[in-house]
């Protein structure tokens, strides 16, 4: 890919970070904004359906609400990354119980990989983003300018 198939996108110092838990690890992603209630509170917070709502309940953040990831909200928050509207996820995954809806929590992994979207999937991870220097500034990185390599491929068939 062509240096010029790149374009460059500035995430924001307000990030916009989609919280996410399967129900083994609620508890522990809701003690991981109590601890970092300070840093989330500048910043715009959505999550899946009973995350979300759990979140905002224990904590008092205000947290925008979307399915449950079972009924679809992690492919809401995937679409959110692919209109860039998500900087940020933290999913607080259970690495030892089988989830009925792992294809989707796969999609939203990849679609977070592809449109270069920080991810933890654990509370170090979590920790290690949140207190970036990055969190307090904008940050810039390049993405794949998918609208032209989209255009050149079919104007070669």
């Amino acid at each position: 890919m062509a240096k010029t198939d790149k374009k460059k996108f500035t995430m924001p110092i307000q990030k916009n970070i989609a919280l996410i838990a399967h129900d083994n690890m609620k508890q522990d992603l809701i003690d991981w904004c109590l601890e970092n209630k300070d840093i989330l509170v500048k910043h715009f917070l959505c999550g899946t359906g009973t995350t979300a709502k759990m979140v905002a309940a224990k904590t008092g953040l205000p947290v925008r609400g979307f399915n449950s990831g079972p009924l679809g909200g992690d492919q809401q928050i995937g679409a959110r990354i692919v209109d860039g509207k998500i900087d940020v996820v933290i999913f607080f995954s259970d690495p030892l119980t089988a989830q009925p809806h792992d294809p989707d929590v796969k999609a939203l992994l990849r679609i977070a990989q592809v449109f270069d979207i920080p991810i933890a999937n654990n509370r170090a991870t979590a920790d290690f983003i949140i207190t970036s220097p990055y969190m307090e500034s904008t940050y810039d990185h390049e993405l794949t300018d998918f609208n032209k390599v989209t255009t050149d491929r079919a104007n070669t068939l």
